[in-house]
């Protein structure tokens, strides 16, 4: 048996839990929200199309019935709406982030808890400080959706699969991240270097397109959100593999937000960085060699969340 259980039953933690059963990632899934009605409806419209996937049990429930939950995901918050500043969006999740850990973590000590709500480094940076739970039990979704949205795009402009692109975003989930060019690679060859091996060089159109690929992850969910209102899909698949890689237990690197001990030069701020996650949850941090430029505008985004959580309260 393997349980998961989804705090907050809106758009994201809905299409998480669904995509859930359409994986078998779970045997049982538990929505949690204030809104009752809203989990048992979403519960229920998950549940009718159990026959067609993996068996498994979809309810909804109270926050003591997480007790035995494998892993809990926790999406529930405001989403930021026009005039609130990213200041402002912090301390109301963080406030919401509050009275849920204090009401779920008692019943689910052992779980491993994935952070989606955002800004997802500040509330897993103050989960992280209020839960009283070791830090390995504890990830950020972090950049994992950032650099699935690069990698997706690299895929595209060198007609190869994604799944030989291995390019990351490290820093903040926001406007001060960046990818490590120095890190990327397309099948086995730097990104820089791939045109020239590829049997499709004649068709690549590649000029260290930089700055024009990290803008376009950045302002990627802003797109979104200004053509359909919301985003969710990708989300939702970025953290049911995040759920899949801690229950195959083999060790998977994934850029999600965990505290930063020193590494980098850089110290108690949670922000991505590759992480090793299996069973235990976060196993440990792979350090790769950055470049200087690197490093500095990793400490640079790690200022930027500072300087966010000296305004909070929590």
């Amino acid at each position: 048996m393997s349980k998961i259980s989804v705090i907050g039953a809106g758009s994201v933690g809905a299409t998480i839990a669904n995509d859930l059963m359409i994986q078998g990632i779970a045997s049982e899934i538990l929505l949690v929200d204030v809104n009752k009605k809203k989990a048992l409806g979403e519960a229920l419209d998950v549940y009718q199309g159990a026959p067609f996937h993996s068996p498994a049990i979809v309810r909804a429930g109270e926050y003591e019935d997480v007790k035995g939950s494998d892993i809990v995901i926790i999406t529930c918050g405001v989403a930021r709406k026009p005039g609130m500043t990213r200041l402002d969006l912090a301390q109301t999740n963080v406030n919401i982030l509050k009275d849920v850990a204090a009401n779920v973590v008692p019943h689910a000590k052992d779980a491993i808890y994935i952070i989606v709500s955002n800004p997802v480094d500040i509330l897993t940076y103050v989960f992280t400080k209020i839960s009283g739970l070791p830090e390995k039990q504890i990830i950020g979704s972090g950049t994992i959706l950032d650099t699935s949205r690069l990698q997706s795009e690299l895929a595209r402009r060198f007609y190869i699969s994604p799944k030989n692109v291995h390019a990351h975003v490290y820093g903040e989930h926001g406007d001060s991240s960046f990818v490590p060019w120095s890190l990327a690679h397309i099948a086995n060859n730097h990104v820089d270097e791939y045109k020239n091996c590829s049997p499709d060089k004649d068709r690549i159109n590649w000029n260290r397109d930089y700055e024009e690929l990290e803008e376009y992850v950045k302002k990627s969910g802003g797109r979104i959100i200004e053509n359909k209102g919301a985003t969710f899909f990708a989300v939702s698949m970025s953290v049911c593999h995040i759920c899949k890689c801690i229950y195959s237990g083999a060790g998977t690197a994934l850029t999600v937000s965990t505290m930063m001990h020193g590494e980098y030069g850089v110290d108690d701020i949670c922000l991505s960085i590759l992480n090793l996650v299996n069973r235990e949850g976060v196993h440990g941090k792979i350090l790769n060699h950055l470049t200087d430029e690197e490093v500095a505008k990793l400490q640079a985004s790690a200022n930027k969340l500072k300087s966010v959580l000296a305004e909070i309260e929590y």
